[in-house]
């Protein structure tokens, strides 16, 4: 009897990427004897979303810095909507922050755009088939970078209207608090990130993926 045949959704804001995922995934006899049926691609993460929950596929291919929602969101949607669709991740982003929520969170496979495909098609069938697997990338980067540290829902909050551009005062109408509340969120956003102004803490927050690119602040 025939093994089940695979199917997948690719998400990827980058045409050529999911072209080259597309005719990796579809080769019979690279990943799977007869291949992996692409149903869909999605450019942006509220397509991801609605394709999930159209299709509930096996596997969902997922870059993390897309527009309209973010890798982590997608992840945690294709749990709510199709709970035995397999997320791998594909990312060129390293930040230690990103890749402890997506552990978190639950992926089921993290690769690195940065490394050799050979990884990636050896480990896919077995993700597949129920096994987890990090990549030995990734978790040199979790043993070897401290974890940023964490901060309350406000003072994330505070931080992406920070990096907007906003004013203390449209800070503060913006979230209801006054601006003696929004300079103390702002005070210990700079004491928790060790940095003494906003391109500093720019480039802080990027680096350690508490804020994603992608996404309009």
């Amino acid at each position: 009897m025939n093994e089940q045949r695979y199917n997948a959704i690719i998400a990827d804001d980058h045409a050529i990427v999911r072209a080259g995922l597309k005719d990796a995934l579809e080769k019979p006899g690279l990943i799977e004897p007869e291949g992996i049926k692409v149903l869909a691609e999605a450019g942006d993460g509220l397509s991801a979303i609605a394709e999930i929950r159209k299709h509930r596929p096996s596997l969902l291919l997922l870059d993390v810095s897309m527009p309209m929602a973010g890798g982590v969101e997608v992840l945690v949607e294709a749990r709510r909507w199709s709970k035995e669709t397999k997320v791998v991740v594909l990312t060129g982003i390293s930040a230690v922050g990103l890749v402890s929520d997506l552990i978190e969170a639950g992926v089921d496979g993290l690769f690195s755009k940065a490394s050799d495909n050979t990884e990636f098609y050896r480990k896919l069938p077995g993700i597949l088939r129920g096994q987890r697997h990090i990549s030995e990338y990734f978790l040199k980067i979790l043993e070897e970078t401290p974890r940023p540290p964490v901060l309350t829902d406000r003072e994330r909050q505070t931080l992406n209207m920070i990096l907007a551009g906003r004013s203390n005062k449209e800070i503060a109408e913006g979230l209801g608090i006054s601006i003696k509340t929004v300079d103390k969120h702002r005070t210990s956003l700079m004491q928790k990130l060790n940095v003494h102004s906003v391109p500093q803490l720019m480039a802080r927050a990027l680096k350690e993926g508490m804020i994603d690119p992608s996404k309009e602040l």
